[in-house]
């Protein structure tokens, strides 16, 4: 294969031009048009449609010559030389045909035609020429060959850019259809390097190993040391694993495929076709899957350990991929590429953040501590979203309340004010949110509320917004009291209105979901005991039997019931014990329809968690935090570091706002 150098050498320096399609090509079929159109139309003065009636006239004044009836449908009357001129001059006429047919005219049926002409004749004392015509349209023989011959013509099309593609080193006929891998190298004009990866430092120090070796593979050889073949990136949708892989080819300096050597193949979303192979072949089998697995297989095992060509793959499930494409030899490495900490997002908006123009006083750690759980995709859609809101509104700049209102809709969805709703389900939806409100607000372990309003967004009439504390280890009491809120908007309509409403149908779903989690999953139960029923393969909702009993499954549903009782219940209390509050809450959302953390503070008064930290924070600074002992639900409360997920696949327990 010739190398990049030659091929510039043998082109003078310049990149080789492919040729596109030739014109005349173009212009041939543009004549064949022109000529079916002219033919089609037959030229500017074609003959004049009319009727029988009209006819009839003409022939009593002496003017038809003869009439043509063609096909026994139509009838083409010619006129007398000297009574062409004479229709002619008509404004109506102006246009007929000099010499040939003038008028046509449908017949009907050919009998009655027949009978009607000798009548006229008859009555008028003319004698009309009368012919019968059998004629074949080749058009229309042509229109019904048009479907394959445009079919033809595609192919033909699909072909030629099939070998233009070929002669530009693209692949030939036979990859007609097949995806196209991209190359990352350091002449590229998008190149990628670390510096625009913000955050994922613990990532960048495991993959800076493979961009060392590809650099200077000398220095691993003399040791004996041998690089890893493959390294698997793991994390959730959007938190930068392609954006990672791409610094690496750009810092690398690397190019593609084993003739280029060293070089690094990177393969997204892996868990397409590395998913675990079924046991059971008639069952859920995929052959063209599991043949490309295989293949994928026997090519990673053809590059040599220190042939220089290293294989990055991504995945959101590496709990699904099969074992043989996991083991030692292949991957040998997995590299975590998890959700970011609220320094790393902070890093994330200032990259994000660098062509925008900002309102100067702009805190951006203020906007990484609005945007827990989000990803670097969603921190660039917040930055992208805020833009738009506020050239929307004419400003000059982007502040803090285009990013929240990005926020709001990116999580919430789009505002929908101008939507039709009662006012009794208005009362009815600000007593459900002023619900969930209050039972966060004065339960310790719930997540604090940030707002709270009933203007519809998205598909959800109300929504409260919440700030999960991104902690590293959930107790089974942050879980009954984030539950008891959820359910916090079902109590209310139940102990204000004594009914319950359809609305609450997303909050059951995830209280449920969670007290699920506790029971079968986190083994929080006491009568179902310290066992987990948790299928990481994510093979569990295809199995045909479950991993427990009948008399398992109805004591996990009872133990899951009973704890959504009990939490259902605490809501109540909550709101019975506040009532008064709750109250001047949901007057308060009738009235300004928005409300924040700042009006429930005025309301309760400070959480007993803010309270707890604050006495903490406030004996750490006595010098008290040293002498006396402090008690794991106060070290709990009064720990203030970053934390970050918990390892392994854990069920989605739906941290999102609650609507």
């Amino acid at each position: 294969m010739a190398s990049k150098n030659q091929n510039n050498k043998n082109s003078g320096g310049r990149r080789p031009q492919i040729r596109p399609m030739g014109y005349g090509m173009w212009i041939y079929g543009l004549l064949f048009l022109l000529i079916i159109g002219w033919s089609w139309l037959g030229g500017s003065e074609s003959p004049v449609k009319t009727n029988w009636n009209t006819v009839e006239q003409m022939i009593a004044d002496g003017d038809v010559e003869s009439i043509e009836v063609v096909n026994k449908e139509q009838a083409n009357v010619r006129l007398r030389s000297e009574a062409v001129e004479k229709y002619a001059a008509r404004p109506e006429y102006k246009n007929i045909p000099r010499r040939g047919t003038q008028f046509v005219f449908n017949i009907g049926d050919v009998a009655t035609f027949r009978q009607d002409l000798d009548r006229a004749e008859e009555q008028y004392g003319q004698a009309v020429l009368l012919t019968y015509e059998t004629k074949h349209n080749i058009w229309l023989d042509v229109l019904g060959f048009l479907p394959f011959i445009l079919l033809m013509v595609f192919f033909i099309v699909m072909m030629r850019n099939a070998s233009k593609n070929a002669a530009g080193g693209q692949g030939g006929v036979f990859n007609v259809g097949k995806a196209k891998a991209q190359v990352f190298d350091a002449n590229n004009k998008d190149r990628v390097t670390f510096k625009d990866v913000a955050g994922l430092e613990e990532a960048k120090v495991e993959i800076m190993e493979i961009v060392d070796f590809l650099r200077n593979p000398q220095k691993y050889r003399e040791l004996g040391g041998k690089i890893p073949k493959g390294a698997l990136l793991v994390g959730p949708p959007g938190t930068g694993k392609t954006l990672l892989a791409k610094a690496v080819a750009g810092e690398a300096n690397v190019r593609q495929a084993k003739e280029k050597a060293p070089c690094i193949v990177f393969i997204d979303e892996i868990d397409a076709v590395g998913r675990a192979r079924s046991k059971n072949a008639g069952f859920s089998s995929n052959d063209e899957r599991e043949n490309t697995l295989n293949q994928l297989l026997t090519e990673m095992d053809g590059f040599g350990t220190n042939s220089g060509v290293i294989i990055l793959a991504a995945t959101n499930r590496a709990d699904i991929l099969d074992k043989a494409l996991m083991r030692a030899g292949r991957f040998d490495r997995q590299i975590e590429v998890g959700l970011p900490d609220v320094k790393e997002r902070a890093e994330i908006f200032d990259v994000h953040l660098r062509n925008i123009k900002l309102d100067p006083n702009l805190d951006r750690d203020f906007l990484a501590k609005q945007t827990p759980g989000f990803s670097g995709a969603d921190i660039a859609n917040v930055c992208n979203e805020a833009a738009l809101i506020a050239a929307r509104h004419d400003k000059k700049f982007v502040g803090r309340e285009d990013f929240l209102s990005a926020i709001d809709r990116i999580v919430g969805g789009l505002e929908r004010r101008n939507m039709i709703i009662t006012p009794e389900e208005k009362r009815l939806i600000a007593y459900h949110e002023a619900g969930h409100a209050t039972v966060s607000w004065i339960l310790e372990y719930a997540n604090p509320l940030i707002k709270v309003t009933i203007i519809p967004r998205g598909r959800a009439l109300g929504a409260a917004w919440y700030l999960p504390e991104e902690r590293q280890v959930t107790t089974r009491e942050q879980i009954m009291d984030d539950i008891a809120s959820t359910l916090g908007g079902r109590a209310a309509e139940k102990l204000v209105f004594d009914t319950l409403g359809s609305g609450a149908l997303n909050d059951l779903e995830v209280a449920t979901k969670k007290a699920y989690s506790m029971v079968a999953y986190l083994g929080m139960s006491d009568k179902v005991g310290n066992m987990s029923y948790y299928d990481s393969s994510g093979q569990g909702e295809m199995a045909l039997t479950k991993p427990y009993s009948e008399q398992t499954a109805e004591l996990i549903d009872k133990e899951v019931k009973r704890l959504l009782d009990d939490a259902f219940a605490l809501a109540t209390k909550v709101l019975r014990e506040h009532r008064d509050g709750f109250t001047q809450l949901a007057e308060l959302l009738l009235e300004k329809e928005v409300v924040f953390s700042e009006d429930l503070e005025r309301i309760f008064g400070k959480r007993i968690k803010d309270i707890k930290r604050e006495q903490a924070e406030a004996a750490a600074a006595a010098g008290a935090a040293d002498s006396d002992p402090v008690s794991v639900t106060d070290a709990e409360l009064a720990f203030g570091g970053e934390t970050v997920a918990e390892p392994g696949a854990a069920p989605d327990w739906g941290e999102k706002p609650e609507k």
